[in-house]
């Protein structure tokens, strides 16, 4: 009997073992063939890996991140609309490459232009929507250098809109990670950045996306791809998981097959180690706030914990939150003003600080008003 338990133990514990994939716990430089890479959480900004992040290079495609953040900024901001009607200037339609084949003088909308830029990764596409916007690329392409500099890309000079190999249209790792962040928080842009065939010019253009990513990974988002000679395969992968988002970029591969696998690699070690906690509200900040000389004794409180805190997986137990909130106030008190703070702690390091707040005004104690409303209950007796 003890042969037989020890031989089914044996044999479930041989199951386990071949059917459980084992997290990614540590990944070297080794592991990673791209010369240059990084691994990014897409709301806080941290960096989970890096290879060579501020190493100067050519991104190819993968230009078009910044060209899609401002089209996306110009639409939020009611400058053009998706239905709006785009020309196709001789310039664009001169680009070659990656692109439709749009004709000089051909219409399309700002929607279909973008879908043929993120898809297709089309260069004249992406010309076509930046003279709609700014009148002619060289404007377009100032204004993708004021924006870089606004995100703090040190590393970044764009000489073009599209990625097309041209002398000093440089970037690195870390700004690509940086623009493909700010990007992302226009969710729009999934709805683009997750199709894999479409077609356009009714059907009679299809197109399929760059990113093989998108029918391999589990979570792929999106986010473009980009290959040149200078550039090499370069990819700025973006996947999430619960509430886990992550930005993998791969700069200069030497293969468009190395380039998904690396992006690939780096996304599963975020995933394997990393986790997002959202917080939870310590009811002392429920409790009100006596009010000094006020219409009101008390105030009621309130915090916005929007967000979530990125641990290392196992780590999330740790979380602690300390209530500093003031014992009393003095009126006159606005709505929304700050009368303490929750702070969220892993040992010494401070994840996360929230303001509390009140949630209504109270007016400094009027002796008039407070006469007329004894009165006024003096005379409903």
């Amino acid at each position: 009997m003890k042969k037989y338990i020890a031989a089914l133990l044996s044999f479930i514990y041989l199951f386990l073992i071949s059917t459980y994939k084992m997290p990614v716990f540590a990944i070297s430089n080794d592991d990673i063939t791209a010369p240059s890479a990084i691994l990014m959480e897409a709301n806080t900004g941290k960096v989970l890996y890096e290879k060579n992040p501020h190493e100067i290079r050519a991104c190819a495609s993968i230009t078009k991140v910044m060209t899609l953040l401002l089209v996306m900024e110009a639409i939020d901001d009611g400058k053009i609309s998706m239905e709006d009607k785009v020309t196709t200037s001789e310039h664009a339609s001169s680009m070659g490459g990656s692109d439709i084949w749009l004709e000089p003088g051909e219409v399309m909308t700002v929607d279909e232009m973008i879908k043929a830029t993120v898809v297709a990764s089309a260069n004249d596409a992406a010309v076509a929507l930046a003279e709609h916007l700014c009148g002619t690329e060289d404007d377009f392409v100032a204004e993708m250098n004021k924006k870089a500099a606004e995100l703090g890309m040190k590393d970044t000079v764009f000489k073009n809109c599209n990625g097309l190999d041209e002398d000093g249209h440089l970037t690195s790792a870390f700004d690509v990670a940086i623009m493909s962040k700010e990007l992302i928080k226009h969710e729009k842009i999934y709805e683009y950045t997750s199709i894999w065939m479409d077609s356009l010019r009714d059907g009679k253009t299809q197109i399929v996306n760059t990113n093989k990513l998108l029918k391999s990974y589990k979570g792929i988002t999106g986010l473009k791809t980009g290959t040149t000679s200078q550039a090499g395969s370069c990819i700025s992968a973006t996947a999430k998981r619960n509430n886990l988002s992550l930005i993998s970029v791969v700069l200069g591969s030497a293969t468009g097959k190395e380039r998904f696998k690396d992006a690939a690699i780096l996304l599963d070690y975020g995933f394997a180690n990393y986790v997002v906690t959202e917080p939870i509200l310590p009811e002392e900040v429920l409790e009100p706030v006596k009010v000094i000389n006020g219409m009101k004794p008390y105030v009621d409180t309130a915090a916005d914990l929007s967000g979530g805190f990125l641990t290392q997986k196992g780590q999330e137990k740790n979380i602690t939150s300390e209530v500093s909130i003031q014992e009393e106030v003095e009126a006159p008190i606005n709505k929304g003003q700050e009368v303490g703070k929750i702070i969220y702690k892993l040992g010494n390091e401070v994840l996360s600080e929230y303001p509390i707040v009140t949630v209504e005004s109270v007016e400094k104690i009027n002796f008039s008003d407070v006469f007329n409303i004894l009165l006024k209950s003096l005379t409903n007796l």
